[in-house]
């Protein structure tokens, strides 16, 4: 352990800050993107003077790095929550409980990988740099899908990643539009059109990819087997996510290469005195953030796998159904960090940061995560198909859509927030009172389940075996 704190030392006092000095101009005017800024709103400058007085420099330097990493952060507070979740598994407190402290425990993990992903970018240059942050940039939600898939719980993996996209553009982007309307009521909020549209094209791009497998279940007439319809709905799905994740890796060729420039947060001076921009070198070393991110990396997959576990538990216990906490409040706390920073650079009127947060994010599910899972699930022998059900996907294509338009003159005030807000509102209480039994993961859809069940009452059957 000693040579390791050594090695750490070395490599903070040694060439590699050097390195870090040398790449952090090019970071900070070439490849600091919305997701980097928006975290960084949310981080608090260390007090080291305490640590500067310790004699041993390997500990010193491990303090140091416990200080950065840990209490860098306003949300360290949270951080408690992970040791109690952990500790009332073992000790027998109930799953409700477990699964509360898992899920906050997770926001403040959220925003820390994003901290140590620009750390590592320091040292990488921006451009692996942004494409570390294109990978890690959801890794919680990731996690998540994963650890439900190998629990076969795919219905949850489909909510939650549905609830991601809705939460981003409805619940983050109004909040954020709705807050920057009020705080600058006396001038004109703008923002640049041309990253929108692009991130708009992809997710109408997705929503294709979702609409024709649940329409297979329409087009289809009475006497086709539900089983044939299934099977062309899995082929089309498996298909279409590959077809999605050979988008993904165009769509970071031209946010990382060839038009970089539409993407990059722009340092601005203005009213609001900004310590982001002034961070000009990284504060841990290359070896210390690749540590860090791995071991993150695991407690997010620990406390991930506590709440897939206990997610049934709690919506027996609380009274609420599994696709409301999975499309509601999984998205909500699972990103606050990321959240909580795009409504504050709304608040300092940088929108273009905002929107880069919750575009960005919501693209990077539709277009990476989902496929992926698809693709994770084809391996591991689960059926898991891009059919979310008529009003899942119905829900995705009007925000889609209500969004597209809020944003299409590139101007902003109040009332394009509030409006957002209030469609995600009712998209909430819609699956609050939705008490149906949990769907099948990839049932028929819900048309042809009421045609059978009609038949069924008349005692014959419309699909055959």
């Amino acid at each position: 352990m000693a040579g390791i704190v050594e090695q750490w030392s070395a490599a903070e006092n040694g060439n590699a800050n050097m390195t870090a000095k040398g790449s952090s101009r090019e970071l900070r005017h070439g490849g600091r993107t919305a997701h980097n800024m928006s975290s960084s709103s949310l981080r608090k400058k260390s007090d080291i003077r305490v640590i500067q007085k310790v004699p041993y420099k390997g500990l010193k330097d491990f303090l140091s790095n416990l200080q950065e990493v840990i209490l860098g952060t306003k949300l360290a507070i949270l951080f408690p929550a992970i040791p109690a979740a952990i500790i009332g598994t073992y000790c027998g407190f109930s799953q409700p409980w477990i699964f509360g402290l898992s899920m906050l425990g997770l926001t403040p993990l959220a925003e820390r990988v994003s901290f140590l992903t620009e750390q590592l970018a320091f040292y990488t240059g921006p451009t692996l740099g942004g494409l570390l942050n294109a990978t890690c940039g959801n890794a919680t939600e990731l996690i998540i899908a994963i650890l439900a898939l190998t629990n076969n719980k795919v219905a949850v993996v489909k909510y939650s990643l549905l609830g991601s996209i809705l939460s981003n553009l409805l619940l983050v982007l109004g909040t954020s539009l709705f807050c920057g309307g009020i705080a600058n009521l006396r001038r004109e909020q703008r923002f640049d059109r041309k990253q929108a549209d692009v991130n708009f094209f992809l997710l109408l791009m997705g929503l294709l990819c979702h609409l024709l497998p649940m329409l297979f279940g329409y087009v289809a007439n009475g006497e086709t087997p539900a089983g044939l319809i299934a099977d062309m709905s899995l082929n089309l799905s498996r298909a279409s996510s590959i077809v999605m994740l050979i988008a993904y890796i165009a769509y970071l060729v031209f946010q990382l290469w060839t038009h970089r420039q539409l993407f990059d947060a722009q340092d601005e001076d203005d009213e609001y005195d900004d310590n982001v921009a002034e961070e000009e070198t990284a504060v841990i070393s290359f070896w210390s953030g690749f540590a860090w991110l791995v071991g993150m990396t695991l407690v997010i997959a620990l406390l991930s796998e506590y709440v897939v576990a206990t997610i049934e538990n709690a919506s027996e216990s609380w009274g609420l159904s599994v696709s409301f906490i999975s499309i509601i409040l999984l998205p909500i706390v699972g990103n606050a960090a990321e959240h909580a920073g795009a409504i504050i650079f709304a608040f300092k009127n940088k929108l273009d940061i905002s929107l880069g947060v919750a575009l960005g994010s919501a693209t990077q599910i539709g277009l990476f995560v989902v496929p992926l899972t698809v693709i994770v699930a084809w391996i591991l022998g689960i059926n898991m198909d891009l059919n979310f059900n008529l009003l899942e996907t119905g829900s995705l294509a009007l925000s889609i859509i209500i969004t597209a338009f809020t944003l299409q003159d590139g101007t902003s005030h109040y009332m394009k927030g509030l409006v957002l807000l209030l469609c995600y509102i009712i998209i909430a209480i819609c699956f609050f009172v939705d008490k149906l039994p949990q769907k099948q993961p990839n049932a028929i859809h819900l048309g042809h389940q009421l045609m059978n069940n009609v038949a069924a009452a008349n005692g014959e059957g419309v699909f055959s075996s």
